[in-house]
């Protein structure tokens, strides 16, 4: 499966310049079976304004079915803000190259440093999913942080992890480092796409990046706008986990 990472610079707060940012992107990829885009690409971390967009998660869907069917791809939609009657949720779509919506997962850890549980609801949605015939499963940004809520879509069949972010530059380094000890530790692929540029708060860092079930990092970018370009064999994770068979080693009568 041959990937596409969205590294964009999101305008703060200004869907429409975004949504015109990712189609034009689109118009550039090269040979992709799949593209990744950020976390919260329409909006950025403009949580105050994000009420006031009843209809924004819809409309968001609706172009990235259409681009889906347009550049015969799929997608794993980043994220994007989903105003339903109890909250806010920031919620992933996966879209199939057909443009049907197949999974959602809205995100579980709020990240309270940049005011999330002030503004957002926590999910409670299934990681994983089948898309293209392959396990996988997405998780959003601080969710990285949690190796437990990882593992237990590995242990249910992931052999794919899409991690979709807005991680900020300061803290680039661990960005790096969990990311390469969730692919070790779970023998899957990592596939992550993190945003670069600033908000009126923050500093992002890129280094949108795709790992295999080794560790060994296949692609990466840098911090600067980029598509960044990787592919995978899924098949390597079976060869991989007959190698150094840590699932059949587990002490289930312990933890």
């Amino acid at each position: 499966m041959k990937v596409a990472i969205f590294q964009m610079d999101i305008a703060f707060g200004s869907f429409e310049e975004n949504y015109k940012k990712v189609e034009d992107w689109f118009n550039q990829i090269e040979d992709a079976d799949l593209v990744v885009l950020p976390e919260l690409w329409t909006t950025g971390y403009d949580l105050p304004n994000l009420k006031t967009m009843p209809e924004h998660y819809d409309r968001t869907i609706d172009l990235l079915k259409e681009l889906a069917v347009t550049h015969n791809v799929n997608l794993i939609g980043g994220s994007a803000a989903n105003v339903k009657d109890d909250g806010i949720y920031n919620t992933l779509p996966v879209i199939d190259n057909h443009g049907s919506l197949i999974h959602e997962y809205s995100k579980l850890h709020l990240f309270k440093l940049m005011d999330e549980h002030l503004h957002l609801q926590a999910g409670s949605d299934d990681p994983s999913f089948v898309l293209a015939g392959i396990s996988f499963a997405a998780f959003i940004c601080y969710d990285i942080r949690f190796p437990e809520w990882i593992r237990k879509s590995v242990l249910n069949g992931a052999k794919v992890i899409v991690v979709p972010a807005e991680w900020p530059a300061p803290r680039i380094d661990h960005w790096i480092t969990l990311l390469k000890a969730r692919a070790i530790e779970n023998q899957v692929y990592v596939i992550a796409c993190n945003r670069v540029g600033s908000d009126p708060a923050n500093e992002f860092g890129g280094h949108s990046i795709v790992i295999d079930p080794w560790g060994k990092v296949i692609a990466e970018g840098t911090d600067q706008e980029e598509i960044v370009y990787g592919e995978i064999n899924v098949e390597e994770v079976e060869e991989i986990r007959k190698r150094i068979p840590i699932f059949d080693d587990r002490r289930t009568d312990y933890y």
